[in-house]
């Protein structure tokens, strides 16, 4: 069985779908994109610089590692990906787990590419939200503000999760 996977102070273990020696893919609690997962460090780290050396370099090899896979048709499709961090309660980051958006793009996909970090900043203030929901009310989310993307169930998310991972079995 594998090691309890937490992000930040949440329990996430039934959500990964991937892992390496310092790192893992999990799926997102509001993808703003079919595909959207996110790439964590295993351990709980709050910000970038206080990752070693070693981690960052597992953390992105595996972001490298899920772009490469989830590009196939079968699962996104993507003809583009935006990957992106958020630092800091400053830069939008809201929960405090160093995490690496991976999100598939495709053409048309927003009226402006760059459109997707707004959705970015909206997404991370309503995650924490999201996770203590989870908490609170399992197995089902209450309704949240944004009326286009609420917070999947955790069945939701444990099937995604399981969804992904028969991909990096097969690779």
């Amino acid at each position: 069985m594998p090691s309890k996977q937490y992000f930040a102070k949440f329990d996430v273990t039934s959500q990964v779908f991937v892992r390496s020696a310092l790192s893992c893919g999990i799926v997102n609690l509001k993808p703003i994109m079919r595909g959207h997962v996110l790439v964590v460090p295993q351990r709980v780290v709050g910000r970038f610089g206080e990752l070693e050396v070693d981690e960052v370099r597992d953390l992105y090899t595996l972001v490298h590692r899920v772009v490469k896979v989830l590009s196939k048709e079968r699962y996104t499709g993507a003809e583009g990906w935006t990957v992106s961090m958020q630092d800091g309660p400053v830069a939008g980051q809201s929960v405090p787990h160093v995490h690496v958006h991976v999100i598939p793009r495709a053409s048309g996909d927003l009226e402006k590419n760059d459109d997707v970090y707004g959705m970015l900043d909206t997404a991370s203030a309503e995650m924490e939200s999201g996770w203590r929901t989870i908490l609170e009310n399992r197995p089902k989310f209450t309704a949240v503000d944004d009326e286009e993307r609420k917070p999947r169930s955790l069945e939701e998310l444990e099937k995604e999760a399981k969804w992904l991972a028969e991909a990096f079995a097969s690779e």
